[in-house]
């Protein structure tokens, strides 16, 4: 296989796109695009030998089919810094290989995560691992902010105190809260990010880490537009139906649409 380079890509490289509002990502390497994708599938001898056309369609043909090991050719690797409460959700994620900084041997920076004020929210009502859309009173958004800052401050000079006092790092970090800011090395393949994304940037997802699966989603369809476009049509805007849920399309459309389920390839099961 010939060394596939992306100049799209390339212009990402070390680029910060902050998020949240001490975050960041950036993209530190990558290996591959469409091409590579399209090279693994056909185990070919080099790019060229194919359409940009026929390429797509084969890209299509292999998500919609969900036949997806040559998307694990393409492996991209990111810097990014986060609060740790997004870091225990991000690393649910566990095709990945990654490394983070350690308390045990580096002091900890003051960076905390603190909502604006207009993403204070209520406790579901109907979700127990979700917020609510009722706006909070300004006077209580304040109130949580102001408290949010001045327990993370407290909490960090007692930090820094034990420090000074040549108490174990290890243990110094012992109360630093969830709000205290992370970074780690995140290398994964395309397939795996694409679920990671998938599941990451939609809108039952805490708000928290879908901008990042935002961030991740652009650089993904900039390196690999081709397999993002199909993505989006087969995955991330698509559904997969039930055998009972197929039965019933097929009810309703058998005598008025019978050209619809022929396209769809749709038959009761």
């Amino acid at each position: 296989m010939a060394h596939t380079v992306v100049p799209e890509a390339d212009k990402l490289l070390d680029k910060e796109f902050k998020v949240l509002d001490h975050g960041f990502i950036r993209m530190v390497d990558y290996m591959g695009g469409d091409a590579r994708i399209v090279q693994s599938a056909r185990v070919s001898y080099g790019e060229g030998t194919k359409t940009v056309r026929q390429d797509e369609g084969l890209i299509r043909y292999l998500l919609r089919n969900e036949h997806m090991s040559p998307f694990e050719q393409v492996v991209f690797t990111f810097h990014v810094k986060m609060p740790i409460f997004v870091a225990r959700q991000w690393v649910r994620h566990r095709t990945a290989r990654m490394n983070e900084i350690s308390g045990r041997y580096s002091v900890m920076s003051d960076d905390f995560f603190v909502p604006e004020p207009d993403e204070v929210r209520y406790q579901s009502t109907t979700n127990m691992q979700g917020s609510d859309e009722t706006e909070v009173p300004a006077e209580m958004r304040q109130q949580v902010i102001d408290t949010l800052n001045q327990d993370n401050a407290n909490t960090y000079e007692h930090y820094t105190e034990m420090i000074d006092n040549n108490i174990a790092r290890e243990i110094a970090r012992v109360n630093l809260p969830l709000s205290l800011y992370t970074q780690i090395y995140w290398q994964i393949d395309l397939r795996n990010l694409l679920h990671f994304i998938r599941l990451r940037a939609d809108h039952h997802a805490q708000k928290e880490i879908r901008v990042y699966a935002d961030v991740l989603a652009d650089i993904v369809k900039t390196t690999c537009p081709l397999t993002w476009a199909a993505f989006e049509e087969y995955q991330l805007y698509g559904a997969h139906l039930s055998r009972t849920q197929i039965n019933a399309l097929v009810e309703a459309l058998v005598d008025t649409k019978p050209e619809v389920l022929e396209e769809l390839g749709l038959k009761k099961r």
